[in-house]
C-alpha cells in the first residue's frame, strides 16, 4: 500500500470517527426543534427526564429503534419503553384500546393517576402500529408519560412517540446527566440536550469546572428509572415488573378509590439472563453496575455492628483490613459508617436514610465509585425492607432470619435503591470482605 493511499484512507476514517461523535447541544426551543426533526428522521437524542436520561428514538420506525440497540449494545431481549405526552396518546398503541376490556379502563385509571410521572404500564400491543423489536418479540408494549419539562417539549415538537431506555452502554450504570451520557456514547452519532450549554453549536470537551456544575446539578429529579407494572386482564392483575417511585401501595389505593376491586396489585420483579426475552427493562441480573467489582454487605454482618453487640463486635481479620483499604464504601443511612475511616474513599447515599434522597444520588455515586482511583472493589449494605415479598429468583435473599421484620420502610423509592444495589452487585451478598 502507499503512503498516499494510506494516508487518504486514514483521513476517511478520521472525518467518519468526527462524523459519529455525540453532539452537545443546549435545550433551546430552536434547538429542541431541531432534535425533534432529527428524531422524525430516524436518528438518535438523548434527553432528560425526571428519572434518568434517554436515548430516543422515533418509535414506530424500526430502523430507528434498531440503532438504539446498537448504539447501546443492548440485546433484542431487552425492550424499549415509548414515552408519549399523554393518555389518549399512549392509547391506540396498546390493542386494548379497542375495546371495553376491563384491562382498558385500569390502564386508563392508573394512567389517569400518575401521569406525567415515573410509572410505565405494559399491556397487549396494537401490533399494527408497534414494531415488534422495540418489544423484544413478546407481543406486550411498555409506555409512560414523562414529567420532565424538556422530555414533554421534546417530544411534542418531535410530532411522534419517542422510544427511550437509558441512555449508557448496556448493563452499565444510568445516566443522570449529559457528562454520563458522553462517557458512555460519545463516539455514537447522538445529539445530547445539555440544559446548561449555552451555545447552538457543537461544544468542546467540558472543562473542570463545567463537569463539576453538572455533578452538583439535579437535572433528573427522581433519579432511577420508573416503576414498570404489567396489566393482565386473564388473571386480573396489575404485576410490578420494576420497582421505582411509584409503589404497589399506591397503585392498589388508586384501584380501590376508583372503585375497582376485582384485580389485585402484586410483585413480580426477577432477575434473568440476557437470552429471555422480558416484556420490560431492567430484568438482568447484572444491570446498573459500575466498572468495578461490587458486592453487598449481609444485614446480618453489618446489623452486629450497629446493634453494638461487644460480644459479637464486627472486627476486621488482617486479610479483610488489606480487602477494605483498597475499596469504596458506597453507604445508606450509616449502616456501614463503621467501615469510613478503613476503606479507600467512602460516601452515604443519605445519612438519615431518606429514600429520595437516595434515588436521587444513586446513579452519580455510583458513577462516582468506580472512578476512585486504585479501587478495586465497591461495597454496599444489603437492604432489608419491612414485610417485603422475595422473589423466587432470589434477588434480594433475607441472609438473616432474625431481620426478617426488615429494617426500612417500604415505600417505592425505598424498593428501588434496595433493586439497583443489588443488581449493581449481581446479587452477590456477602458476609466477610473479600
Amino acid at each position: 500500500m502507499t503512503e498516499e493511499k494510506k494516508d487518504g484512507e486514514e483521513g476517511e476514517e478520521r472525518i467518519k470517527m468526527e462524523q459519529e461523535r455525540a453532539r452537545r447541544v443546549s435545550a433551546s426551543d430552536s434547538s429542541l426543534a431541531s432534535c425533534g426533526e432529527r428524531l422524525r428522521n430516524g436518528d438518535l437524542v438523548a434527553f432528560p427526564t425526571e428519572t434518568v436520561y434517554g436515548l430516543g428514538c422515533h418509535a414506530l420506525d424500526e430502523n430507528a429503534v434498531l440503532k438504539v440497540f446498537e448504539a447501546k449494545h443492548r440485546p433484542l431481549t431487552d425492550p424499549l419503553i415509548i414515552h408519549v405526552v399523554d393518555t389518549q396518546d399512549a392509547l391506540p398503541l396498546w390493542a386494548t384500546s379497542t375495546t371495553s376490556s376491563s384491562s382498558s379502563s385500569v390502564l386508563k385509571i392508573l394512567a389517569d393517576a400518575f401521569w406525567p410521572g415515573p410509572l410505565t404500564l405494559v399491556a397487549e400491543a396494537n401490533t399494527d402500529k408497534v414494531p415488534s423489536v422495540i418489544m423484544a418479540n413478546t407481543g406486550y408494549v411498555a409506555i409512560r408519560s414523562p414529567s420532565h419539562e424538556i422530555a414533554r417539549k421534546l417530544i411534542t415538537l418531535a410530532g411522534v412517540p419517542i422510544a427511550a431506555p437509558s441512555a449508557n452502554r448496556f448493563g452499565h450504570v444510568s445516566p443522570t446527566n449529559p457528562n454520563h451520557v458522553l462517557n458512555d456514547l460519545g463516539l455514537e452519532n447522538v445529539w445530547v440536550v445539555d440544559p446548561l450549554h449555552p451555545m447552538e453549536n457543537d461544544a468542546p470537551p467540558p472543562n473542570p469546572s463545567s463537569q463539576q456544575q453538572h455533578e452538583s446539578q439535579v437535572l433528573c429529579q427522581v433519579g432511577v428509572e420508573s416503576t414498570v407494572a404489567k396489566v393482565d386482564e386473564q388473571s386480573r392483575t396489575v404485576s410490578i415488573l420494576r420497582h421505582g417511585a411509584v409503589s404497589p401501595r399506591d397503585m392498589e389505593r388508586c384501584l380501590r378509590d376508583a372503585g375497582i376491586h376485582d384485580y389485585s396489585v402484586d410483585v413480580r420483579a426477577r432477575t434473568t439472563s440476557d437470552q429471555v426475552k422480558n416484556v420490560a427493562p431492567g430484568q438482568t441480573v447484572r444491570h446498573y453496575a459500575p466498572d468495578v467489582v461490587s458486592f453487598l454487605i449481609s444485614h446480618n454482618r453489618w446489623n452486629k455492628q450497629r446493634q453494638r453487640d461487644s460480644a459479637a463486635a464486627d472486627q476486621l481479620t488482617p486479610e479483610e483490613q488489606d480487602v477494605v483499604a483498597k475499596a469504596v464504601v458506597m453507604d445508606f443511612g450509616k449502616r456501614l459508617a463503621f467501615l469510613k475511616d478503613k476503606c479507600l474513599a467512602y460516601r452515604d447515599l443519605s445519612p438519615k436514610g431518606d429514600s429520595s434522597e437516595a434515588a436521587s444520588r444513586v446513579f452519580q455515586y455510583l458513577r462516582w465509585a468506580e472512578g476512585v482511583h486504585m479501587a478495586e472493589r465497591v461495597y454496599f449494605p444489603e437492604i432489608i425492607v419491612h414485610g417485603e415479598q422475595q422473589d423466587q429468583d432470589g434477588l434480594g435473599d433475607n441472609h438473616d432470619a432474625a431481620a426478617a421484620a426488615g429494617d426500612a420502610s417500604p415505600d417505592g423509592l425505598m424498593m428501588a435503591i434496595k433493586d439497583r444495589l443489588t443488581r449493581a452487585a449481581s446479587g452477590v451478598v456477602i458476609d466477610e470482605f473479600r
